[in-house]
């Protein structure tokens, strides 16, 4: 691993890349001499010469060099297979951890120089508002009333098991640590424990050999709180407060108030329960435990460790009437801290705070209180009580003291509550209607609900939403669906009542396709009691997915006669004029290809800011985005300033998917940068003016028009490859690992909707995945050339239309994000790799006629990309991002040449028990984690 460590070196890089290589051939020459130990000499000899046989099959597209490899794979017996794909496995973990050390480097780097602000950051977006004329007082007006909010989701893409990313998180912390003045004997200790957290990493099971449960994503995603969400987010707070007074010169403002919670998060996991029939009122349940005793537990050593910090005497000085009260209530009477109200306090306040952690489910506080004492009624209660605390140190020359503690956890009280996380439900309209039809059947209502055609169900859930009695009887017997549906909302409501209104607040419809999929959900809530109809309150907010093509055509049309509807405007009343609506990027693409899908999304949002202007509703779009490109992915920061103009206005919640959260969330340092990216992303949407004049609003529209052209060839050439080439999906299950992936351990929800191999029932995620083990990642580019190449040779104004798109790229935001992540996903496309998976086609004329198909796309779009950038080379505007893909070629691509032989031997013994290996299979599970990893962003 020495040699491999120092692959694809780029002199071009300089100096300031020289400490990242540093890194990598430490981390590779320490997993080089684990190897050696543990495997032995022979395995790590055979490991070194697959990466260069490999390098030689990249650099040179040798013949030679591929029949090479195929016979030196061909030969490894199943144990030097283990060890050579986990080698190289590991190998992209550690690249990953150096690289993420890298960027907290440079941009560490970047601050100490005192460089201009950087593209991203807070201070950029307010220098920019600010240069744009934007007062201070719309800013303030901005933080007062924002809702930016990540939501993390459980998928089937999550490769990572925690027990590895906890070893990783000391491999990141002690490679941090070498950044720092060390003595030759601190150095040498740095350098052994590295070592030994690499060999731990390589006797750590990669795998789970079980299957995940709702349980454990649950606290999989609390581990993410716990490394990043809260410490970080209240110091962003702290960090934009002092920014804005800085460059707005307003220190006493709304940013700095602790009641702040302009960022706020938000979850799936335990209440997504779209095609899960794990998930249900227990788990729902579960959830919400969990959160509260994560954030609860914070609070206690939060507020222990407070009570150690403020050693205030009264014999010093004065404290406030209110604080003096507050120790006075305290469960402490020990005589030693009788002048020392704020410790009193402090004690008081922490036997509180447990008896609300068991109350609200923990099954056991680690450090004993001191006394008994009430829980807190709510967590505004004990947001008042650190107020109490702060006011008082304000006031008596404490204030120095507020800062390094105290505000923060005001902070966390404000953003997290004892919820932490706002859990979204989730189902498809489908049950709903299902639900219904049996509700109505059983109360003598409606016989057949779902024959009912849509203008009748509209008539009928608007008069039982008027009817004061209900549908359910508890005399009744329904099915086992219908009685979990009603659990689950009457959980939510109790949830509510237990730890607070943010705990739920949002309900997800998918597949919503009309009005009547709405109004069915305000039903059901009427049945549970979450909304009370003659007073006009709902307590969940109804809001609809829009996936497909159709689906996203049809939503400015539903949305305009949902709001309509008198009894809906009274509901969106309650809401404070606001609804939200929610657009799907996975299915949409998987339905249309990238450049229909993303049009499709981008022509619905612009059509649904006029609606909601029409009727006089704000707008809070909740995009539903994936990993890879194909899926919505690619940076957060540039997807939202591409968004229309009117669509962002201080709201918006995203969602974080598989291992995207690990991607993001798992260094502290990179997880503040990237809450940062949506903070800036925001306001600068929101906020920068957009250019109203006449003849902008004409080129605009003449860019719209050309684009509605280029969709629809895009549509055509997709549509015409995956849903209408006969024998695509049996190329589509042989040629990728998509029969492999689903028997993965990877989540708790299954791979498709249905069991059937039908591209239309298998759920947007997989797909895309799939396609990027294979280093095709067509859904991020397929039909791209195809809609630029015809348009461009339709007529004779070639060299005008060029010009056209070279405009559209340079002037229109959209359409330049949509270029520069199709550029990132054709970066990490390689057809020598994607050739070797269409050889375990066994149809050769199959595999042949649609490989070629592939190919000949692939060639077109790439000669079109490099005609509007006018330049060949890949990622050219981030050299950073392009060297980093290059460097992980030489051990990304073993992984994949090992894929397509573990895949090849285990397809070859199916059938036959004499003939099949656990380890082959184990193999090739190992190796998706390996090339997932490498790729980074592929779910």
């Amino acid at each position: 691993m020495a040699n491999l460590a120092s692959v694809q070196e780029n002199p071009a890089g300089a100096d300031k890349d020289a400490p990242l290589k540093e890194d990598i051939r430490l981390l590779g020459r320490l997993l080089g001499d684990v190897l050696r130990d543990q495997e032995g000499e022979d395995v790590f000899d055979i490991v070194e010469t697959i990466r260069q046989t490999a390098v030689r099959f990249r650099r040179e597209a040798d013949p030679v060099a591929g029949e090479e490899l195929t016979a030196l794979l061909h030969k490894l017996t199943r144990d030097q297979t283990i060890s050579v794909v986990r080698a190289f496995s590991y190998f992209s973990h550690l690249a990953n951890i150096a690289e993420d050390q890298h960027h907290i480097r440079r941009r560490r780097a970047h601050l100490l120089a005192g460089s201009a602000p950087q593209r991203g950051s807070v201070s950029f977006a307010l220098s920019r508002l600010k240069e744009a004329g934007v007062s201070g007082d719309t800013v303030q007006d901005f933080f007062r009333d924002a809702l930016i909010a990540p939501v993390l989701t459980a998928h089937p893409t999550e490769v990572q098991r925690k027990s590895i990313l906890d070893v990783e998180h000391d491999i990141a912390h002690l490679l941090a640590e070498r950044d720092r003045p060390l003595t030759p004997r601190e150095r040498a200790a740095n350098l052994r424990l590295l070592h030994s957290r690499v060999a731990t990493l390589w006797q750590t099971r990669m795998l789970r050999y079980s299957k995940l449960t709702v349980a454990d994503e649950i606290d999989n995603a609390l581990s993410y709180y716990r490394i990043t969400f809260l410490r970080e987010l209240p110091g962003l707070y702290d960090d934009i407060a002092e920014e804005i007074a800085a460059q707005y010169d307003q220190p006493d403002n709304a940013f700095t108030r602790p009641d702040a919670s302009y960022v706020q998060m938000g979850s799936w996991i335990g209440g997504d329960r779209d095609g899960n029939p794990n998930v249900n009122a227990a788990t729902m349940c579960h959830a919400l435990v969990r959160q509260a005793t994560t954030i609860l537990d914070f609070y206690l050593d939060e507020v222990h460790a407070l009570g150690a910090e403020l050693s205030v005497s009264t014999l010093m000085v004065k404290v406030s009437p209110e604080l003096q009260a507050l120790a006075d209530s305290s469960t402490d009477v020990s005589p030693h801290r009788g002048d020392e109200p704020y410790r009193r306090a402090l004690i008081g306040m922490y036997a509180r705070l447990a008896a609300s952690a068991r109350e609200l489910g923990a099954a056991h506080v680690l450090r004993k209180e001191v006394g008994n004492a009430a829980p807190y009624a709510d967590a505004a209660e004990f947001a008042a009580n650190l107020g109490v605390l702060a006011d008082s140190l304000r006031a008596n020359h404490g204030e120095l003291l507020i800062a390094p503690r105290l505000a923060r956890l005001q902070r966390a009280a404000a953003i997290f509550g004892f919820h932490l996380a706002s859990l979204d439900m989730r189902q498809t309209s489908d049950v709903h209607e299902r639900v219904l039809a049996e509700l109505f059947d059983s109360a003598g209502i409606e016989g057949d609900y779902a024959a009912l055609d849509e203008a009748r169900k509209v008539q009928l859930l608007l008069a039982e939403l008027d009817q004061p009695r209900l549908l359910y009887s508890p005399y009744t017997d329904y099915t086992e669906e219908t009685n979990s549906e009603l659990a689950i909302l009457r959980a939510a409501k109790e949830i509510r009542s237990r730890y607070g209104v943010r705990a739920i607040r949002n309900y997800i419809i998918s597949h919503t396709e009309t009005v009547s999929d709405l109004l069915e959900v305000l039903l059901l809530q009427k049945e549970t009691g979450l909304l009370r109809a003659k007073a006009g309150q709902l307590d969940v907010m109804v809001i609809p997915l829009f996936e497909t093509i159709p689906d996203l055509q049809r939503a400015p049309d539903i949305m305009r006669e949902w709001m309509a509807l008198p009894f809906v405007h009274q509901l969106i009343d309650h809401q404070g004029r606001l609804q939200e609506v929610m657009l799907g990027y996975s299915d949409s693409n998987k339905d249309g290809g990238f450049l229909t899908s993303n049009w499709e999304l981008y022509k619905a949002e612009v059509q649904l800011v006029r609606v909601f202007a029409d009727a006089s509703v704000k707008l809070r779009l909740f995009h539903g985005r994936g990993g890879t490109v194909g899926r919505g992915g690619g940076p957060s920061y540039d997807a939202i300033l591409a968004q229309p103009p009117g669509t962002v206005n201080g709201q918006i919640r995203l969602t974080e998917q598989g291992e995207i959260i690990a991607s993001k969330f798992s260094n502290a340092d990179i997880g503040r940068r990237n809450l940062e990216l949506l903070v800036a992303a925001t306001l600068e949407a929101s906020l920068m003016p957009n250019a109203e004049e006449a003849s902008h609003v004409e080129r605009l529209a003449g860019f719209e028009a050309v684009m509605a052209d280029l969709s629809a060839r895009a549509y055509k050439a997709y549509r015409n490859l995956v849903y209408e080439t006969p024998g695509f999906t049996d190329y589509f299950f042989a040629a990728t690992p998509i029969a492999e992936i689903a028997e993965l351990n990877l989540g708790s929800r299954p791979a498709s909707r249905k069991s059937t191999r039908r591209i239309e029932d298998l759920r947007a995620i997989p797909w895309g995945f799939s396609w990027g083990q294979c280093r095709l990642l067509l859904p991020g580019w397929y039909g791209f050339g195809s809609a630029i190449g015809e348009w461009l040779a339709d007529g004779d104004r070639r060299a005008e239309r060029l010009a056209t798109l070279r405009a559209m790229y340079q002037e229109w935001p959209f359409f330049a994000t949509l270029l520069s992540n199709m550029d990132m996903v054709l970066a990490k496309t390689d057809l020598a790799i994607a050739s070797r998976y269409a050889g375990l086609v066994a149809d050769a004329d199959l595999r042949e006629r649609i490989f070629r198909r592939i190919s000949a796309e692939h060639a077109g779009t790439l000669r079109c990309l490099e005609e509007i950038t006018e330049t060949e080379e890949r990622l050219a505007k981030n050299p950073l991002l392009a060297r980093s893909i290059q460097n992980r070629f030489a051990y990304l691509d073993p992984l994949n040449h090992l894929q397509v032989e573990l895949i090849h031997r285990h397809r070859s013994a199916s059938g036959d028990p004499d003939r099949a290996d656990p380890r082959v299979h184990r193999g090739i599970h190992l190796s998706i984690n390996g090339v997932a990893a490498g790729l980074r962003n592929t779910g």
